[in-house]
């Protein structure tokens, strides 16, 4: 299997609601896992950066891209 990186959300400003934290996207991608039964399932990932320049892999039910947070949520996470 050929992993396919899409580069489109490259540089995007998200927010990390596992580690509160602010990142930069570098590509996404789909995660296949198998399930009980024979099934596959694929799970949207992105690989991103943290403000120390460390790269991690996370599932994009998890990130949100900041443009996309109205102002109060915002000032809720302390972003504003």
């Amino acid at each position: 299997m050929v992993l396919e990186k899409d580069r489109t959300l490259f540089g995007t400003e998200i927010y990390n609601y596992k580690t509160k934290e602010i990142g930069l996207v570098l590509y996404t991608w789909n995660n296949r896992f198998a399930e009980n039964g024979g099934k596959y399932i694929d799970i949207q990932f992105a690989t991103c950066v943290d403000k120390d320049g460390k790269r991690y892999n996370i599932e994009m039910d998890s990130i949100r891209p900041t443009e996309d947070i109205d102002d109060d949520e915002l000032e809720e996470l302390g972003l504003k």
